[in-house]
């Protein structure tokens, strides 16, 4: 037997030797680099960095990135990227990742009357493109209308209190009238963003934007590789052209070596996201599916459904619950019905025929290729929501979840805005709406390029669409505590309290654990 006695032991100290530090200043990939070469290196991140250049990084991630496959050196490389002047559409299409970090224009605290708006291609079509420009032209100047005349309805209702100042109370008027204007600005607005996200995130959503239905957002997908792999904007140049300048003017030969540290252009991924492509899985899959749904629902008038739906398992799906949720996700994605509605003629169909239709989410699937967001199945909470594009573009932010989106459409109506419900501007609000619908309608229909992609732009944020959101019981608890104070948006707040209401029906257990705020008790306009 091995005498233990003699088994030599590392010598320690019997102190806490642990070293935490920030870095700063290396390129995205370099980091990522030195970050991976601790599963493969004993040295500290500082002798890495030292002996790193961004050459070495591009071999190294050559090799261990796209020929073995190890993806998850792309998540250590952030990268932040702004994106300027695109249209609402198409920052929700954008900001559509589950692993996503960033901000965009508020619709609630700016005025968006001189944002201008994104005009597609009408392939020499004179008449659609007046149709277009006019609608929402229309729509801007009814939103100009609409705030001022709320603010002066605000004022008409809403005392300033002594010890609030009077540019607060002007300007959270202001913003509480933007809540109701904003009801009628078109998905054509423009907006900005800005994001931070890793690598991967980044050639994920590159390639899904290259594959989308609308020219703009594939259009935005090739931006962002160039994008990454482009001489990146630096918030320093200034000040260090005028430091390489005060160099070069005391000793040439330093200002040349300094010029080349300090004016050198970085890339953030030149490496990780230079193959990004379009994704033949998700653009076969999307047209496949849609045939399938259509021929599915054969036609079927979209039945009526409240703003919040908990779905609860089907009594007739059995031990097949899992493939028959997947497969009515995946239709529903495909199509403007709700997922109750698809889920009875999913089950009414024959096993091989669900079977079949199953394969269709996965048939054009490649090598590289992460199975759509549809077969995140098993979650516990499950709601389908029907409620107006502006507030869901504040539910849509919440990304511990899974969401699955229809097309944008004027199928469902609108909402009318409780500022303007009982008021003179209900009017002109409905009436526009109404003809930016009829406008929808007519571009659908029109001999244009991507006549649905271009006719959805005319469509304003008061416009009902359609969602899945699944979900843990964590998150519906934050979703429904979060979304339902008072300071949030009347739109997702009653949202968030039809979850609550959803859940205290089935779990009235579980309802005493939340914390949320009764979106039927009055609230104090002045509060933000």
């Amino acid at each position: 037997m091995p005498d233990h006695n003699k088994v030599p032991f590392p010598s320690t100290s019997g102190e806490n030797t642990t070293d935490v530090y920030a870095v700063h200043g290396a390129d995205p990939e370099v980091l990522a680099y030195a970050m991976a070469k601790y599963s493969r290196s004993a040295l500290s991140m500082k002798e890495s960095l030292s002996e790193l250049n961004a050459q070495r990084a591009e071999q190294f991630l050559n090799t261990f990135y796209f020929q073995y496959g190890h993806r998850s050196i792309a998540d250590l490389a952030h990268i932040a990227l702004a994106v300027e002047k695109l249209s609402l559409l198409a920052a929700i299409a954008v900001v559509d990742e589950q692993r996503w970090d960033g901000q965009e224009r508020s619709t609630r605290y700016q005025n968006f009357r001189k944002s201008g708006w994104f005009t597609p291609t009408f392939g020499g079509n004179d008449e659609a493109r007046q149709l277009y420009t006019g609608t929402v032209q229309e729509l801007f100047r009814s939103y100009e209308e609409v705030s001022q005349g709320a603010v002066q309805l605000l004022r008409s209702q809403v005392e300033k209190p002594c010890e609030m100042k009077q540019e607060a109370y002007e300007r959270t008027l202001r913003a509480r009238a933007f809540d109701g204007a904003r009801y009628l600005l078109p998905l054509a607005a423009n907006t900005s963003l800005g994001q931070i996200v890793n690598a991967r995130t980044l050639e994920t959503q590159i390639s899904r934007l290259l594959s989308h239905t609308h020219a703009e957002l594939r259009q935005i997908g090739e931006k962002l590789r160039h994008a990454a792999v482009s001489p990146s904007w630096s918030v320093q140049r200034q000040t260090l052209e005028a430091l390489r300048s005060d160099i070069a003017a005391a000793d040439p030969e330093l200002g040349d070596r300094a010029a080349a540290l300090l004016l050198r252009e970085v890339p953030v991924a030149p490496t990780l996201v230079k193959y990004a492509q379009p994704s033949d899985y998700q653009v076969k899959t999307r047209a496949a599916l849609e045939e399938a749904a259509k021929d599915l629902m054969d036609g079927d008038e979209i039945e009526q459904a409240p703003l919040v739906v908990l779905i609860e398992p089907s009594p007739n799906a059995g031990k097949e619950w899992v493939e028959i949720e997947i497969l009515t996700t995946l239709l529903y994605g495909a199509c403007h019905y709700p997922y109750r509605q698809i889920r009875e003629r999913v089950c009414a169909l024959s096993k091989s025929r669900r079977d079949e239709l199953l394969l269709l989410g996965t048939e054009h699937r490649g090598r590289h290729d992460e199975l759509s967001r549809a077969f995140s199945s098993g979650y516990s909470f499950c709601f389908d929501i029907l409620m107006d594009i502006g507030g869901f573009r504040d539910m849509h932010r919440h990304r511990r979840c899974v969401q699955t989106m229809q097309s944008f459409t004027s199928l469902h109506g609108y909402e009318v805005p409780e500022l303007l419900a009982n008021s003179s501007l209900r009017g002109p609000y409905e009436q526009a709406v109404r003809s930016a619908h009829r406008a929808f309608n007519n571009l659908s229909r029109a001999e244009i390029p991507e006549p649905t992609a271009t006719a959805q732009y005319v469509l304003p944020l008061g416009t009902r669409c359609r969602s899945l959101f699944k979900m843990d019981f964590a998150e519906a608890l934050y979703i429904a505590e979060l979304r339902s104070a008072p300071q949030g948006h009347i739109s997702y707040r009653r949202v968030a309290w039809a979850m609550y209401e959803e859940i205290a029906k089935r779990h009235p257990a579980l309802a005493k654990t939340f914390r949320v705020t009764d979106v039927n008790v009055p609230t104090d306009p002045l509060q933000r």
